[in-house]
């Protein structure tokens, strides 16, 4: 898809999906107000449901790309969005090379991506581990972080609301994760204070 054209159709998708959020799912945007204009972010979010990614990639007011598993392509109606919005897919359980550096690219060139820490839906209420992803391309290319806290009804017409927090100052571990001796403590330091900061929002 041509560039000119991608972008038409992001602005035509991005608005219909907004609407369909607002309408079906009553939805609250709090904290918009805490994302500068004149920088790029990694926007961090707690996962519910399918439509945590859609719900940030229209509230935040920019173009983001969102890291999705590669699943999802099996899906038609996400495999378009992932087109149109320029999606980073990564394949489950591997060490996917090519989508980190596809995101690290993204980051350095000025991009925002996006992300869920727990890897999976509801993944702390299933015990998993939060995933250091988020915190690796923070401390790796001196991106800040925003958390984005989603709550409220899961049912059509319950309001959902997407609360996004102040950047994050991760600057405390940048040392520690150069050292290759505290490297692992930096990143899991840094993601349980990006995951606390999420859930908080949700409060």
């Amino acid at each position: 898809m041509v560039i000119w054209l991608k972008k038409f159709v992001r602005v035509i998708v991005r608005s219909a999906i907004y609407v369909y959020c607002k309408i079906v799912h009553r939805a609250e945007v709090i904290g918009k107000e805490n994302i500068p204009k004149d920088e790029n972010f990694i926007f961090c979010g707690n996962h519910r449901n399918y439509l945590d990614p859609p719900l940030i990639v229209v509230t935040v007011g920019r173009h983001v790309r969102f890291m999705a598993k590669e699943d999802l392509k099996k899906n038609p109606f996400f495999a378009f969005l992932g087109v149109v919005f320029d999606g980073i897919y990564v394949k489950r359980d591997s060490k996917d090379v090519t989508a980190l550096k596809t995101a690290l690219k993204a980051l350095k060139n000025g991009e925002s991506i996006a992300l869920f820490p727990e890897g999976t839906r509801n993944g702390l209420e299933k015990g998993e581990k939060v995933k250091d992803g988020a915190a690796f391309f923070a401390l790796r290319t001196g991106t800040r972080i925003i958390p984005v806290g989603i709550s409220g009804g899961l049912k059509k017409f319950e309001k959902v609301r997407i609360a996004y927090g102040k950047p994050l100052d991760l600057s405390k571990y940048e040392e520690m994760y150069k050292n290759k001796e505290t490297e692992k403590e930096a990143l899991e330091e840094a993601s349980k204070v990006i995951m606390d900061s999420i859930i908080e929002l949700t409060k």
